[in-house]
């Protein structure tokens, strides 16, 4: 990890990334990022998951493939402008609450059988990761599941890679840890890892 501590990314941040472009990663378009959705949905073990977080929903692409899946979906993310064309993309999915909010400075207060994280821990500061982790694990349900996956390639601007955010979590996993891993994939930009709380 960075030893300078570098800061969690503003939401001004992205806010200006959405006003610049309205799909400023191709989320909509990129192959990329198809063939990652598939996978993404592929690694979840069970067929239905009665409350699901979803952290970081952008656009709410990926956020409109898992909800048929949910029995109620929560879907956040920090910048008003994505979140007005996941409320739009979703509005026929009842079962999708989406909501502004600056995880881990803000948290729901319900407890959850899966937690979504993609594209979004490398964003945060390491001590902001490590609160933010203290409360996904306080939010599972026993046997919750929380799902990784972060592209690994380093990125100037952001404070972690997605190797860092994904061995924060592991090294959670050893014997008397909280989680358990239950399955890990590396692709040639992302990784994706699939723990579950003991």
């Amino acid at each position: 990890m960075n030893e300078n501590q570098p800061n969690t990314l503003p939401p001004e941040y992205f806010d200006h990334v959405y006003q610049a472009n309205r799909d400023p990663w191709n989320f909509e378009t990129s192959p990329y990022e198809r063939e990652k959705y598939a996978a993404t949905l592929a690694a979840l073990p069970r067929t239905h998951y009665a409350e699901v977080f979803e952290v970081g929903c952008s656009l709410g692409v990926l956020t409109a493939q898992l909800a048929p899946r949910c029995g109620h979906l929560l879907a956040v993310d920090v910048s008003e402008a994505a979140l007005a064309q996941a409320r739009a993309r979703c509005a026929a999915l009842p079962q999708v609450e989406i909501r502004q909010m600056q995880v881990p400075d803000e948290f729901p207060s319900q407890s959850f059988d899966l937690i979504l994280l993609s594209e979004v821990g490398y964003y945060w500061s390491p001590a902001d990761l490590a609160r933010a982790a203290e409360k996904f694990i306080a939010a599972l349900q026993p046997g919750g599941q929380l799902l990784l996956v972060h592209w690994t390639p380093p990125v100037h601007d952001y404070p972690l890679t997605g190797d860092d955010v994904h061995a924060f979590f592991l090294a959670k996993t050893v014997e008397g840890g909280p989680l358990r891993h239950l399955t890990g994939q590396r692709h040639e930009q992302y990784r994706l890892d699939l723990l579950e709380k003991r």
